[in-house]
């Protein structure tokens, strides 16, 4: 993990606790320092020199993730350091569509935008009725809503929602209860919450219908 900044640290962190063996990077010895606590391995270097790299062992890693953001031209040069050295997957940060383009072509073979996607998230749950949303893929998207009124003691299979509003239910929370597959025999109660899959604009609507 390349920067150790917000959205950085909590990569690494996550990554380690889910038992992947993680090596955090920053040139910032502050960040590095900070990191040391939670963090099996941190090394402070400047990892836009790709002999830099090439000493930390980076070439003999699996993937990598450049999450440097404020310094774009720190970002894209390490990126294309990772690449030369021959990284076989190499996860980085974009901050524009523009810095994003440059990463992918120097290397970068996931580009993320994690304030833009975070900035889309925001609006669409403030101007719904949902709970959570996901956009897998530009136009289709997965929503966390509460069931509507007229769903309660009713089956699934009897909602038709499919076939009314284009949205398929896959999982379902009753109240006080834990999230569960949905089937063509779940009865809706009151309370539930329910996650819904389909196009965005028939997601976006279904949970409208209050």
């Amino acid at each position: 993990m390349i920067g150790l900044g917000r959205f950085g640290s909590a990569v690494a962190h996550t990554l380690t606790e889910l038992g992947n063996d993680v090596v955090g990077v920053d040139v910032d010895p502050r960040l590095v320092q900070q990191a040391s606590t939670t963090l099996p391995l941190v090394l402070e270097a400047d990892t836009t020199d790709s002999e830099a790299l090439r000493q930390l062992g980076a070439a003999e890693f699996d993937e990598a993730v450049v999450g440097i953001g404020t310094n774009i031209e720190a970002s894209i040069l390490t990126t294309a350091a990772l690449a030369d050295l021959g990284v076989p997957t190499i996860w980085a940060k974009a901050v524009s569509a523009e810095h994003g383009r440059i990463l992918e072509r120097v290397g970068a073979h996931h580009v993320v935008f994690p304030e833009y996607d975070a900035g889309v998230r925001i609006a669409h749950l403030v101007s719904g009725h949902m709970m959570e949303y996901l956009e897998f893929d530009p136009g289709f998207a997965l929503i966390q809503t509460r069931a509507l009124p007229d769903m309660i003691g009713r089956r699934l299979d009897d909602l038709a929602l499919r076939k009314r509003h284009g949205v398929t239910i896959v999982c379902v929370k009753p109240t006080g209860g834990a999230f569960t597959y949905a089937t063509a025999d779940t009865v809706v109660g009151a309370g539930d919450i329910l996650v819904a899959v389909g196009e965005t604009e028939r997601v976006e609507a279904f949970a409208r219908l209050r």
